[in-house]
């Protein structure tokens, strides 16, 4: 009986370091370039920079380039998702939103006019 107590205890401490911690979504719909949002719309160049208020924003720097993955539509339409161009020897890009407002796109990659449901894992953090 103790052990069952424990190991019920320990799940519940742990659910969010082993699945990730779901945070509300941003938007029920985003615009992509293919319908697993896998290829990058654009590239943009940030003109600003930007703290992440929580983990399912990426923080950004001024004259960063940033790849643009989908366009959230609705409620959340000022937020973009992408990824920074990391420099030589830092660490892996890493999938986040933005404000659009704080970049500025500059080379079309492929249209991006595919529409898709958002799902909790798009406002997963790590």
């Amino acid at each position: 009986m103790v052990w069952r107590v424990l190991c019920l205890l320990l799940c519940f401490f742990l659910k969010d370091a082993i699945g990730g911690r779901k945070m509300p979504k941003l938007a029920e719909r985003k615009l992509c370039a293919d319908e697993e949002c896998s290829h990058p719309i654009s590239m943009a160049v940030a003109l600003a920079d930007y703290i992440p208020p929580d983990c399912r924003f990426i923080p950004i720097r001024r004259g960063q380039t940033i790849y643009i993955y989908s366009k959230l539509r609705g409620k959340g339409r000022l937020f973009w998702s992408g990824s920074v161009e990391a420099d030589y020897g830092e660490s892996a890009s890493r999938l986040g939103y933005f404000p659009s407002t704080i970049v500025q796109e500059e080379h079309y990659l492929m249209p991006g006019k595919v529409e898709v449901k958002t799902d909790v894992w798009d406002f997963s953090c790590p």
